[in-house]
């Protein structure tokens, strides 16, 4: 269901707010704390196999690089460009691969995850953060129009995703640890299967500020 009803949008759906602030990292609310290059030694993934629920441990780095800020008529997003890359210690191949956005709208609190995973899926979720700022979390459906789950003919077939759900901590380290659970309605089996990965991420460097910034900066220099 969407959360942001179309009765809360303007009726003017052109004007594009003016004055913009072009310092992305100065307005992320919420999405402040993963901004940077992170990674995690600690994750754990458990997913469907013939022979039963399989778990791995893995290795992973993510990368969260402001971008400018984006309107929709009046509608006003500040966000991070993201990559996900992991693999496991006893493996150099690939695990997992995915990229995306990480959108705030300060004027809604509305928090949006995209995310693309090259075996042909791709998803829009959407959430707010918590009333104390100390958690995020976002969710999809399948079939939804808005904020829902596309995927190849295949995993429709064989592994078909009707829902996810991920959840942010931050924690008084700095650190942030997710879990993340994607329902699967697996060809053959009777019950659903809950896929769950989970780490936690410590930042190795910061984020280079967005473009704008940077000219905008320049000028005033």
């Amino acid at each position: 269901m969407n959360p942001f009803p179309a009765q809360d949008w303007p009726d003017d759906i052109f004007t594009e707010p003016e004055d913009v602030d072009p310092d992305t990292l100065a307005n992320l609310g919420p999405l402040t704390r993963l901004a940077g290059i992170w990674e995690g030694r600690k994750g754990v993934d458990l997913n469907p196999k013939a022979d039963g629920p399989e778990r791995r441990a893995f290795l992973e780095r993510i990368e969260l690089q402001p971008i400018d800020p984006q309107a929709n008529g009046p509608q006003l997003f500040y966000g991070l460009r993201y990559h996900i890359h992991i693999n496991t210690e006893e493996e150099d191949i690939t695990f997992h691969d995915q990229v995306g956005y990480w959108s705030y709208e300060p004027a809604t609190g509305l928090i949006l995850q995209s995310l693309t995973i090259p075996r042909g899926q791709a998803a829009l979720s959407a959430g707010r953060a918590s009333a104390d700022g100390s958690s995020l979390k976002v969710a999809a459906r399948r079939g939804e129009t808005d904020y829902g789950i596309v995927s190849t003919g295949f995993l429709e077939h064989a592994f078909r995703t009707d829902s996810f759900e991920l959840t942010i901590t931050f924690n008084p380290d700095g650190s942030w640890s997710y879990v993340s659970d994607t329902m699967l309605s697996v060809r053959g089996q009777a019950e659903p299967f809950r896929h769950r990965d989970r780490n936690t991420l410590v930042k190795v460097a910061e984020p280079t500020p967005n473009p704008l910034a940077l000219i905008a900066a320049a000028r005033t220099a």
